[in-house]
């Protein structure tokens, strides 16, 4: 049975839907589109493409406007559901109500409902993986440039889950102390949950513990501000005196060398076997420099003919501060520059062939041939065997640069000479008013300050 409705394209021909004309519709030659009306639904239509694509529509009029929606493919939709849902998009029309705002509505309602899942869901270190990438793409609001490679180390060693060998010592690696909140979804981390992780944290080493929770404790700020994470973890979570109640005190550190002990600590030092790591901890306690700031330095931030070395500063950045490059740390810095320019023999060449490498002096002054990025990354071992066998307190990396400020009293150095040279932020507690002194009247005093360190230790150096 055939009828005729008025359509977009004119007056179009309306047929009894049946499995047969459904399959037998084709779009007609010359024509994007082909439609087929329904008699018994109205607005319900089969559109056929060039392509050979076929889809039911329903098309209606609302306030005056004609609008389209597809239904779907005649392989998926009987036409008794075809026509059910023609029917049922003519009654929301009737009603006064755009079908397509009613589906988007729906819609969204469904994503909300979904997200709303998905944030009961996320675990914490899922969370943990989109904020160390924030920390390593953007800019730090604090310091207003970019967080260094160390701190990132930081937070991915600390929350690790241990396991394996380890490179160096050949030793299990040991999971870090943030690990065990990993696993956990984000809604589990409530001040209760977090008593509870620092009472199981602080017996197995006080320090990393409380270190570990003023990271954590950032990255719960840093969920609350983010849109994916906002509100999920509650703000008592680190506040709660609950949690401060039993949060480790943190000591001020006062580990440095007293004048009677650097006589052992450089004769044990100075006997390390491997050049590289004597040079730098020799280095740390001479410049009195921050540990990323030495290990960082490249043979282009050496001027053996001024006698100066350009750090990349905590606080002023990168190139942001030049020190004097004393006689005694040049000859230490003279003798790695000649180990590095030395071509490898005949083995190691042999080597780097069937690696398919060539051979190239590092860029790095402090090398190394294991680290992942060139430059020596943890001489702190070395540095503790050294000390072992002399009976010296522990001295930390950190407490050399704290030696180099306490020694310096020694010599009577200006207060603001020491700052400037450590790259301490300008103080006019420290002096009256703090002036930034040239390289020559720093090297002048930097000089002395060797000098007496290397004759406490009993070092004849003669060099120039």
């Amino acid at each position: 049975m055939k009828s005729s409705a008025y359509g977009q394209g004119g007056w179009v021909a309306k047929v009894n839907f049946t499995a047969a004309r459904v399959e037998a519709h084709r779009c007609e030659e010359g024509k994007s589109q082909s439609f087929l009306w329904d008699s018994k639904t109205p607005g319900l239509g089969l559109r056929a493409t060039p392509s050979g694509a076929k889809a039911y529509i329903y098309q209606g009029k609302i306030h005056g406007s004609t609008i389209r929606m597809t239904i779907g493919d005649p392989r998926s939709w009987t036409i008794d559901k075809a026509q059910e849902r023609a029917r049922s998009l003519q009654t929301i029309i009737d009603s006064g109500v755009d079908p397509r705002e009613r589906e988007a509505e729906q819609k969204a309602e469904h994503e909300a409902r979904q997200a709303a899942k998905r944030r009961q869901d996320v675990t914490v270190g899922e969370a943990w993986e989109h904020y160390l990438e924030h920390l390593r793409t953007k800019i730090s609001p604090k310091t207003k440039k970019p967080r260094s490679e160390r701190y990132i180390i930081d937070h991915i060693n600390l929350s690790s889950p241990g396991g394996g060998i380890a490179k160096r010592g050949g030793k299990e690696k040991v999971r870090g102390p943030l690990a065990p909140l990993m696993p956990r979804r984000l809604t589990e981390i409530t001040a209760t949950s977090m008593s509870e992780w620092l009472e199981a944290e602080i017996p197995r080493g006080p320090t990393n513990a409380g270190h570990a929770f003023g990271l954590f404790k950032a990255f719960i700020r840093w969920c609350d501000s983010d849109e994916a994470y906002a509100g999920i973890i509650p703000h008592d979570a680190y506040t709660s005196p609950k949690v401060k109640g039993i949060l480790p005190r943190s000591a001020a550190k006062d580990d440095c060398l007293q004048r009677e002990q650097l006589s052992a600590w450089f004769s044990a030092v100075r006997g390390i076997e491997n050049p590289v790591i004597s040079a730098y901890l020799q280095g740390l306690l001479i410049t009195g420099a921050r540990r990323e700031e030495l290990a960082a330095l490249r043979w282009e931030d050496v001027d053996f003919r001024w006698r100066s070395l350009t750090m990349n500063d905590k606080v002023e950045g990168t190139g942001g501060r030049t020190i004097p490059l004393t006689p005694y740390l040049a000859s230490l810095l003279l003798n790695l520059r000649r180990l590095n320019e030395t071509p490898p023999n005949k083995r190691q060449t042999k080597r780097l062939a069937e690696r398919r490498e060539e051979w190239e002096p590092s860029e790095w002054v402090f090398a190394s041939k294991t680290a992942a990025d060139g430059k020596i990354a943890e001489p702190r071992h070395a540095h503790n065997r050294a000390l072992a066998p002399t009976g010296l307190p522990h001295v930390s990396l950190h407490g050399l640069r704290r030696s180099f400020g306490t020694l310096s009293e020694w010599v009577e150095v200006p207060v603001g000479v020491v700052a400037q040279i450590q790259g301490h932020k300008p103080s006019a507690l420290a002096e009256k008013h703090y002036r930034r002194r040239p390289l020559d009247l720093l090297r002048m005093w930097h000089d002395k300050i060797e000098a007496w360190v290397l004759n406490q230790a009993g070092i004849k150096f003669t060099g120039n």
